[in-house]
């Protein structure tokens, strides 16, 4: 229920559950999106803070990790199953689905390639943009691929389930979770 509650307030929020933003814009809307929500948590409790100083609520909660850093674009995306996600590059996977053109481009082929092989990226991001591109996710997968009978409604999940077996052999877990200051204080032993 409280990452139902959170995930609609992301969205909310943020306008969405999926963006494409510049690295910088990413972490100052989910660093906006987490003072967002601690003053309005502190807000609901101002009777017992008052005359407190609210400590913490201009401070960065957030920072992307460094491996994005030398991304075009983030994608953020946040699922009710895979929680909170951040994809290098997704500006330009997203182009990808969506101009079949540049499905014989080097670059778009790599990033779709990396995308399919790399152990830290869930299927999340190539299931969200298939759904979203059906008319033309077949068409990038089969250059791809080299398979010219490819379609993502008869193959895409088989494909992921081979590319990707490790995320099918536990139940999927949230990749973010924010907790409160009493748990995170709770954490640490103090």
């Amino acid at each position: 229920m409280a990452d139902a509650v959170r995930g609609a307030a992301f969205v909310e929020f943020c306008g969405g559950d999926e963006l494409v933003l510049p690295r910088a814009e990413a972490e100052d809307l989910l660093n906006a999106n987490y003072r967002h929500r601690q003053e309005a948590a502190v807000t609901g409790r101002l009777d017992r803070a008052r005359g407190r100083r609210l400590a913490g609520l201009d401070l960065p909660f957030f920072e992307l990790p460094r491996e994005l850093a030398d991304s075009d674009s983030i994608g953020v995306i946040y699922d009710e199953v895979d929680g909170l996600n951040f994809y290098a590059d997704y500006g330009m996977l997203r182009e990808l689905f969506a101009n079949p053109a540049l499905a014989g481009r080097r670059q778009h082929q790599d990033l779709l390639r990396t995308y399919l092989r790399e152990e830290s990226i869930a299927p999340l991001p190539i299931r969200r943009l298939a759904a979203a591109h059906p008319e033309t996710a077949d068409a990038a997968f089969r250059k791809l691929l080299r398979k010219p009978g490819f379609t993502w409604s008869e193959h895409g999940e088989a494909l992921l389930r081979r590319r990707k077996s490790w995320y099918y052999v536990n139940e999927p877990r949230p990749g973010v979770s924010v907790i409160g200051d009493r748990l995170r204080a709770l954490a640490v032993g103090r």
